[in-house]
């Protein structure tokens, strides 16, 4: 059984501060919505998490606070954990190229993390907009499954403007076919079956290829244009931070990993979220960011005490400021999606629908169990010390969050900005694939 309330002060808190929600339904009015408007105030990138993919309640509150944020806030751009590279045919598709059955095509192959409802929506909003939302993937190729996704177009890229080099991609893009998966949890062993002389030949191969574009970009603009050339350097950088994190990967799983060194995937994915915003047409641009909310928080990821990784948004918080906000997405009953490695899938784990216990003492979750609280979202800057104006001093608040069934421990009121709850939680119906 939960905790009494009286021996919780931050379900004291919640129940005088947390503001309750209406509506689940993607589709419902989005009035209850309006006071996201204050509680994120003038930030230019908010970040949307969820304790767990592959759940329904929170695939439904993302598309609502998109639509809130593009319709109601003026947010045109939509990054989303999803490859970098891959996300330029998205974008194409969202803005109206080809026709409404294509996004199948695009999203065959890849993991469902709730990137399909988004962009039809996307889609439609396009059609009588002003002003168009974008789509931006963030993250390295295939959720690091494999190089080739950003490899291939440096290969298209090469051919045009400079076929002297293409043999150079098209032995990395060889040994990259060799281990290539649907994710990391699938290519991370793979790549560690690989000769001692492959993987290194890989790295070198790819170090020479970054340093060669960069050394040489005045040619490569002259021979094409800017934008392009951008675009293919990032697409070279995915791929050399998907090769450092095979390595470091491996290295985890045979416990010999060095402290916080699967980060190079966080640290991408901050980066492209820079490099979109530095490079969208309109000053002043907003961005809706989705993804896990251990990739959005801004504390370390530990576990056990041991440090295993500094979060996107850890990084994007020492980039930006208040600018950045974190948002988290929880649930205190229902069920969640364990993933337990297998790596005969397509994606290197199972999805195992997990029935969640009782929240944990010292959990934003059992907070808002002891609150007593349904659908509704908390500003945590207003239980910072700081800025408590008198109420009860609350520090250091709850100490963990749910991820998965399991728990991250971290300070939450440093980690988000604000918590949305769902009471319950289920997991989506259409893995039938993974």
């Amino acid at each position: 059984m939960p905790a009494s309330p009286h021996h919780n002060p931050f379900a004291d808190w919640l129940r005088t501060h947390a503001v309750p929600l209406d509506h689940l339904d993607p589709k419902a009015p989005l009035d209850d919505l309006e006071p996201l408007r204050a509680i994120i105030g003038d930030a230019r990138v908010v970040a949307i998490g969820e304790s767990s993919h592959f759940i329904d309640e929170f695939a439904s509150m993302r598309e609502r606070i998109l639509r809130f944020l593009a319709e109601h806030c003026g947010f045109t751009v939509l990054a989303f954990e999803y490859g970098f590279s891959e996300g330029f045919p998205l974008d194409a598709w969202a803005q109206g190229e080809g026709t409404d059955d294509d996004l199948s095509a695009h999203l065959a192959g890849t993991i469902p993390v709730g990137v399909d409802e988004p962009l039809r929506w996307m889609r439609r909003h396009n059609r009588t907009a002003s002003t168009p939302v974008r789509f931006a993937g963030v993250d390295i190729p295939a959720a690091g499954g494999s190089l080739l996704p950003a490899l291939a177009p440096v290969a298209d890229y090469l051919r045009r403007i400079d076929p002297e080099t293409l043999p150079v991609v098209q032995e990395a893009m060889r040994i990259a076919q060799s281990f290539a998966g649907g994710s990391a949890a699938v290519a991370a062993p793979a790549w560690a079956r690989l000769a001692t002389a492959e993987q290194d030949a890989l790295s070198a191969t790819l170090t020479r290829l970054l340093i060669r574009f960069r050394s040489v970009e005045p040619l490569y603009v002259s021979r094409g244009d800017q934008h392009s050339y951008d675009i293919a350097v990032r697409r070279l950088e995915g791929a050399c931070h998907a090769d450092y994190g095979f390595r470091a990967m491996a290295d985890l799983f045979a416990g010999k990993g060095l402290t916080a060194d699967t980060s190079a995937r966080d640290a991408y994915m901050a980066e492209s979220v820079l490099w979109h915003l530095e490079r969208c047409c309109e000053p002043g641009t907003r961005v809706v960011l989705a993804a896990h909310n251990a990739h959005i928080q801004k504390t370390p990821v530990s576990f056990n005490g041991h440090l295993t990784g500094l979060p996107m948004g850890q990084h994007l918080h020492r980039a930006l400021g208040d600018d950045y906000f974190a948002l988290g997405l929880t649930s205190t009953t229902g069920r969640t999606a364990d993933m337990p490695r297998d790596e005969n899938t397509p994606f290197g784990f199972t999805i195992a629908a997990t029935a969640l216990e009782p929240a944990e003492p010292g959990s934003i979750e059992a907070a808002f169990a002891d609150a007593e609280l349904g659908l509704s979202i908390a500003d945590l800057h207003q239980a910072r010390p700081q800025e408590a104006h008198g109420d009860a001093d609350l520090s250091p608040g709850p100490d963990r969050i749910r991820i998965q069934s399991a728990y991250l421990h971290t300070p939450i009121l440093e980690a988000f900005d604000a918590i949305l709850h769902t009471p319950t939680s289920t997991v989506a119906d259409n893995l039938e694939n993974m």
